[in-house]
């Protein structure tokens, strides 16, 4: 197969997206290759990886904020022209059925079949980890981080996090999205917007748990 001939700059792109996938599992969003090559904006990297996807080197998926896929024959083809050996796994083909958190309901689990909407059938491969549920998103205190009113996030089930970590939490009977951080004296739960106010539990103030932590996005407007 003929090597298909890429720009510099096409090719920074092209590294940083495998070199993305190769560390943390996933590929990176729009903003993150702008922050990283120096872009001005995240309309920059999107015109750069159509050129990519025009070019056969990678497929864009619509639907997630991460979703570019490397085409594995064509970047084979260029990694034998460059003299590297890179070994790409193969593309999952497993599919999910995944529950649609709407409301929660007060004193319920998350899980529990009154809040289930419906469920959405999405291919394993558009997360970086295995996904448990996905949450319907309500307001906009995430959205720099590229979460907004009416997205899908993707959540694994579970009440361990880190600090860093976009979580869904439980205060009481309400559930939010926000990023964790602990201190040694209280929880913080930090906005991605600066419209809204970081929220601070004491230990005690009210019945406080991680219910997971997001691990993908999906934009509803984009399913069928």
């Amino acid at each position: 197969m003929e090597s298909p001939k890429l720009t510099a700059r096409q090719q920074q792109i092209l590294d940083l997206v495998q070199s993305t996938i190769e560390r943390t599992g996933a590929p990176p969003t729009r903003a993150e290759i702008a922050a990283e090559l120096g872009f001005r904006s995240p309309n920059a990297a999107e015109e750069h990886l159509q050129a990519l996807a025009r070019k056969g080197v990678i497929e864009l998926l619509g639907g997630t904020s991460r979703g570019i896929r490397l085409q594995t024959q064509t970047l084979r083809a260029l990694n034998e022209a460059r003299g590297k050996q890179f070994s790409l796994p193969l593309p999952s083909l497993a599919q999910l059925t995944l529950p649609l958190v709407g409301r929660v309901a007060a004193g319920n689990p998350i899980l529990a079949q009154e809040n289930i909407d419906q469920t959405y059938v999405l291919e394993a491969s558009l997360f970086p980890r295995r996904p448990d549920y996905l949450l319907k998103v309500k307001g906009m205190s995430m959205r720099d981080a590229g979460i907004i009113d009416g997205d899908l996030l993707a959540v694994q089930k579970t009440s361990d996090a880190r600090n860093g970590q976009i979580v869904v939490a439980r205060l009481d009977d309400e559930v939010t999205v926000k990023r964790l951080h602990r201190t040694r004296h209280a929880i913080e739960l930090l906005p991605e917007n600066p419209d809204f106010e970081p929220i601070v539990v004491a230990p005690g103030q009210c019945e406080f748990a991680i219910e997971g932590v997001a691990v993908g996005l999906v934009r509803q407007h984009m399913l069928v």
